[in-house]
């Protein structure tokens, strides 16, 4: 049978014509997508998926051009959307990957930052450094803070504001 015989049965539900003109186009459909993608996992993935389409458009083919110009519209369009999902696949992995350097990033300067306050912290005095490590690191409020340090309130304040200036301190000394 020729294509013309085929694709009109096939249109009409005869499984076998349309396995016959699968099997007679298929190497067509693979090799232009091979040619397009350069790229045989490509090519195999867009003639299967040809496969599909073909399963669904057989009965729009109206025979105003022969059979193997259609598919190769249809092939050529698969391409064509192929490429369109490559770009934005590869789009969203530069931009994936630029997010996770910048994250990277972020984490290192975080830990850096929480290394020296640590280091900070570690050099005050024995009364504003208990009460910075329950403020800052426990975040507790200054009234939690000053009765577990059995102080007022205003004394956690104060050794808060004296943190602060010595912080700061060490902060304009490492920025000079």
């Amino acid at each position: 049978m020729d294509d013309d015989e085929l694709v009109k049965r096939a249109g009409k539900g005869d499984a076998y014509a349309f396995r016959q003109l699968l099997e007679r186009h298929y190497d067509t459909a693979y090799r232009v997508a091979f040619r397009f993608t350069r790229h045989a996992e490509d090519a195999e993935d867009i003639a299967q998926d040809i496969c599909l389409v073909l399963a669904r458009k057989i009965g729009s083919f109206r025979g105003r051009s022969r059979f193997s110009t259609w598919l190769y519209r249809i092939v050529i369009n698969a391409c064509r959307d192929h490429v369109r999902r490559q770009k934005s696949t590869d789009t969203l992995q530069a931009n994936y990957a630029l997010f996770r350097e910048q994250a990277m990033a972020d984490a290192e300067h975080d830990k850096a930052r929480h290394g020296w306050l640590g280091e900070a912290i570690a050099a005050l005095e024995p009364k504003l450094k208990e009460t910075a490590v329950l403020v800052l690191s426990e975040e507790l409020s200054h009234g939690e803070a000053a009765s577990a340090l059995g102080c007022a309130e205003s004394t956690v304040s104060w050794r808060m504001h004296e943190v602060r200036k010595s912080l700061k301190a060490l902060v304009d000394e490492f920025d000079d």
